[in-house]
């Protein structure tokens, strides 16, 4: 093995065992980056060799690799500069090449054995690249350990950072629009088409736990084995304001009007369905996410936008627009203040949209102009389709 791979082998094992502090690349060949720096960090609940490179103009850049790269991009640097110094929590070593093209590596002996050590003791070089995030939930709540979005000690599994962040968020959206919930009694909430019901847990832990609220929460979904599963988990839970059944959401019982609606992801026109099925209800607020924008795009019939339609890649793109703003149209002409929202960082989920309409305590009737409108935005995008659109969405 070559000092240049015996020097890359260490700053890997440093990295892997979290005892690498620094790692610095200088004296380049012809590179105009006179110097490469790195660190171990935490990014996002994962791993990365954060560089930073320092460029002509007293300026800098940076860039994160992640750990299945790391080894790759050390042995692409080293051959880019004729000096690289390893920091580490153990111990230091440095590689140079002399005039003559000789490497020698310094240090490197002693470091291996340190490195290579069955318990090593040290205090992990990692540091946190994320700006510290206030979020509602810790990670350690019970329902988050049986959703399997963390483990038994609370920590959130890496490949559900996303998740945890999404639920989050949406907890903070159910913050934004906590006072036209009810000020007192009981907090009445639907979660149709509920899936796996994250959101439902969230919501309820949420207002039960931290708002100390009497909440009935009915979540229902097509999935008769999810459904069961949901409601063991709410008995277990102790959770004995939610109720789960399995039907077609336009069964949703009619005898409560619901407080608040709230939706993630129901697929394609399920969402019109979960918008529709709300607003007959007299839900006050609604919350929801839209997903798989596909029925437009199969249907639109708009002659003065074949320019774009014409084109499959932007059809889709335009399509997903329209029907989420065609919703928010039908919402406003049944008397709701809407807002489409980003949901949450785009990292997490490309499915980032959100839906929020608030109905106004002082309007008892529709809309006749907003409603005229909203006719007039049908028929514009579907033509003679608009009828059967229409009985998509209220079935």
């Amino acid at each position: 093995m070559t000092r240049t791979r015996d020097f890359v082998a260490l700053a890997l094992r440093a990295f892997q065992i979290e005892a690498l502090k620094k790692i610095i690349f200088s004296r380049p060949h012809d590179s105009e980056v006179q110097r490469v720096s790195g660190r171990l960090c935490a990014h996002r609940g994962r791993r990365v060799l954060a560089l930073e490179y320092s460029l002509p103009g007293n300026t800098v850049s940076q860039r994160n690799i992640p750990e299945c790269d790391v080894e790759a991009e050390l042995l692409s640097l080293i051959r880019q500069y004729k000096q690289a110094n390893l920091i580490t929590a153990l111990g230091d070593a440095e590689w140079k090449t002399s005039k003559s093209g000789k490497e020698v590596l310094l240090g490197g002996d002693a470091l291996l054995r340190k490195l290579s050590g069955e318990t090593p003791k040290f205090e992990s070089a990692i540091e946190a690249l994320d700006k510290k995030k206030n979020y509602i939930l810790a990670g350690s709540e019970n329902f988050l350990i049986r959703l399997g979005v963390s483990d038994k000690n609370g920590r959130v599994h890496d490949k559900k950072q996303g998740k945890f962040r999404q639920i989050n968020r949406f907890l903070e959206h159910v913050e934004d629009v906590y006072s036209h919930l009810p000020a007192d009694g009981r907090i009445n909430i639907f979660d149709l088409c509920c899936g796996k019901s994250y959101l439902s847990f969230a919501v309820y832990y949420y207002l039960t736990e931290i708002k100390h609220r009497e909440v009935y929460l009915l979540g229902i979904d097509l999935k008769r084995d999810v459904i069961l599963w949901c409601d063991a988990l709410a008995r277990e839970l102790g959770y004995g304001g939610m109720k789960f059944i399995c039907d077609d959401i336009t069964n949703t019982p009619k005898e409560l009007s619901p407080d608040m609606v709230i939706s993630l992801h129901a697929c394609d026109v399920a969402t019109d369905v979960v918008l529709d099925t709300a607003c007959r209800l007299g839900a006050k607020i609604i919350l929801s996410t839209p997903c798989c924008h596909r029925y437009m795009s199969t249907k639109i019939n708009a002659q003065e936008l074949r320019f774009v339609t014409d084109y499959p890649h932007l059809r889709g793109k335009l399509c997903e627009a329209l029907t989420d703003a065609l919703r928010a149209e039908k919402l406003a002409s049944l008397g709701y203040t809407v807002s489409v929202l980003e949901l949450t960082d785009p990292e997490n989920t490309p499915k980032n949209t959100l839906i929020r309409a608030i109905r106004s305590p002082q309007c008892s009737v529709q809309d006749s102009a907003k409603s005229e409108h909203y006719d007039a935005l049908l028929r514009f995008l579907f033509g003679d389709g608009a009828e059967d659109y229409l009985k998509e969405i209220r079935k």
